[in-house]
């Protein structure tokens, strides 16, 4: 008899219906649960597309049945037999639920050793995530990771077909590029043919979609790997994918258009959600004014307002002595919730590094006269609480928050109690838009690093607004670009800008920079030769392929739609890399081992 393989599938595990009672089929897949009810056998058999009941009875098939006996878990098998109806045994929550195949032939293409933990999405599955990311091959074979790659994959298919559609030309650009010290820190790649020189593995495409816009080619698109070797967490891994866009003659609206029309294109297509043909735009300035970070969460409210006008004379030294103070104004029917003892932790909370770092917090409870109870309340006149309780939009029953301190702390702090409480009070509900984009336009061209000295925000390209350029090198603090992210539920899935295209801009911003003519034309020399040439108003955009895919299946980390992530030491534990290269690797390409310091230890491979 033909084997099962030969004869081939006839149909998928979650491909069966009601409809299809009567008809013969093969099924491939992998054991998710045994059964053994006496008389009669039970395999739920799993694919990628779902689950099919499958039975064995000796009334069936005597061999079939005997032979099903000696299945596990995770056996890969193929078998065969009818569709028949389940009847009253139906199974609502499965879309194979009305039916069951009784089998009469069966195949084990492998069996499977006891797995180090259960294959599936219950809530028994508490195996530590270093476990499963070792033995990755298994972790994938989980239906919800299943779903989240099957998503990432239309998601590729679907921009690619979309982007083609708009006029974007795939084109590919090299991993392997010139080092230039400064910005992220990029992986080496000592080259053999070259002894002594390094490439380095490229943080973006950046400079090569800008040369295929002086190249003429208009419009380009990449869905393409990059590399930085930095600090990881939850949303950040050492390689990443983004979907690179550069367009010529552009402007931050010509930019916009398409990548509002693919966002919408995407959702429809995947999630079946339709979304506003034109999303908000806010400027940097009033992001950070209104609620402290350039990349918002705008489905809820509690906005950052500002009383440091209010400040002078109001008696209370903490914040007469601040440069700046903001508050937050949590509403009365959320503010039952903040007792003494947690608004003493969300004090704790604001003083912490990783929260920003304020000195304190001051909080305030309105009572029903609209005068406070507050620690320092005795320090207030009637009529600067009024005034604040009138600026706050204050009521009785509300509590206020209030952070007084530098520009950055005071945002960043506010910031962070913003997102804690959404989640500690439940912000957000069933009224509150499921998909909230915006476009954060108009970033400062420059920002200062741990030394104090000015860098650029983006990268030394961006092209600043016209009207700062007299004061690129006077004041460059004030310089504003023609940056722009775009925000999707408080998470920055893309960045991009206009681009510099004239040699006397890009002069002034290397010399706000403080980069000499000789340091601009070692880094960056090929790119300033060919700007020479007739180069193109233009600019773009990189989106976050990863980060979109992750919020569009919910999932709460890259590493769940990244098929096979490092963990936060950079470490592979399923292929245990990185690891050491042998000696005569190393002379080939010039290098020799250096010892870790005795104090430093090799990281273990189950940090």
């Amino acid at each position: 008899m033909t084997s099962l393989l030969d004869r081939g599938r006839s149909h998928t595990c979650g491909a069966l219906r009601d409809t299809d009672v009567g008809t013969r089929v093969v099924l491939y897949g992998w054991v998710n649960n045994y059964r053994d009810h006496g008389g009669r056998r039970f395999i739920d058999l799993r694919d990628r597309d779902g689950l099919t009941q499958v039975t064995f009875g000796p009334d069936i098939a005597q061999a079939a049945h005997d032979h099903a006996q000696l299945v596990r878990n995770e056996w890969c098998l193929g078998v065969s037999g009818m569709v028949v109806a389940r009847g009253g045994n139906a199974n609502d929550k499965l879309p194979t639920g009305a039916i069951e195949v009784e089998v009469d032939e069966i195949e084990v293409f492998s069996e499977a050793a006891t797995p180090p933990f259960n294959v599936s999405d219950d809530d028994r599955l508490d195996t530590s995530e270093n476990v499963r990311l070792k033995y990755r091959y298994l972790d994938l074979r989980r239906p919800s990771l299943q779903r989240n790659f099957i998503l990432r994959a239309k998601l590729g298919t679907e921009t690619r077909a979309f982007m083609s559609g708009e006029g974007f030309l795939e084109l590919e650009t090299p991993y392997m590029v010139k080092y230039t010290p400064g910005g992220a820190r990029n992986f080496l790649v000592p080259s053999r043919l070259n002894p002594g020189a390094f490439y380095a593995l490229a943080e973006s495409p950046q400079i090569f979609k800008q040369l295929f816009m002086v190249s003429g080619l208009d419009r380009y698109f990449q869905i393409t790997r990059c590399f930085r070797d930095e600090d990881l967490r939850n949303d950040r891994q050492p390689e990443f994918t983004q979907i690179d866009v550069e367009m010529s003659f552009a402007t931050p609206e010509r930019i916009f258009a398409p990548m509002e029309k693919l966002m919408t294109h995407l959702w429809r297509s995947l999630l079946n959600v339709e979304l506003p043909e034109a999303f908000p735009r806010m400027t940097w300035d009033e992001a950070m004014g209104r609620y402290g970070s350039d990349k918002p969460d705008t489905r809820f409210g509690l906005e950052l307002l500002d009383i440091t006008d209010l400040k002078e004379g109001c008696g209370f030294k903490v914040f007469e002595s601040a440069p700046m103070v903001k508050g937050l104004c949590v509403p009365a029917d959320k503010a039952g919730g903040l007792s003494r003892s947690q608004l003493d932790k969300l004090t704790d909370f604001a003083k912490k590094r990783e929260s920003g770092g304020a000195k304190g917090l001051a909080w305030a409870k309105i009572k029903e006269d609209g005068t406070w109870q507050a620690p320092f309340a005795k320090t207030l006149t009637q009529d600067t609480m009024r005034a604040m309780n009138e600026r706050m939009g204050a009521t009785p029953g509300c509590v206020l928050l209030f952070v007084a301190d530098d520009f950055e702390t005071t945002h960043t702090v506010l910031c962070n109690l913003r997102i804690l409480l959404r989640d500690q009070l439940s912000l957000l509900d069933d009224t509150s838009p499921a998909w909230s984009f915006l476009w954060v336009t108009d970033f400062p061209l420059f920002e200062k690093n741990e030394q104090g000295q000015f860098v650029s925000s983006h990268h030394p390209f961006t092209h600043p607004h016209e009207d700062h350029l007299d004061i690129l090198t006077s004041d460059p603090a004030k310089v504003r670009a023609k940056a722009y992210d775009l925000v999707l539920n408080g998470n920055e899935v893309g960045g991009g800008s206009i681009r510099i295209h004239r040699s006397d801009v890009q002069t002034k911003v290397f010399e706000a920079l403080g980069l000499s003519e000789e340091e601009a034309e070692t880094k960056f020399g090929f790119l300033l030769e060919a700007f020479r040439y007739g180069a193109p108003p233009h600019g773009g955009i990189a989106l976050g392929l990863d980060r979109l895919a992750m919020l569009m299946c919910g999932a709460n980390s890259l590493r769940d739609v990244i098929a096979f992530p490092k963990t936060q030491k950079g470490q592979d534990l399923m292929t245990q890399c990185p690891t050491p290269a042998d000696d005569p690797q190393l002379e080939e390409l010039y290098l020799r081992h250096r010892p870790l310091p005795s104090a430093q230890p090799t990281p273990s491979s189950e940090e």
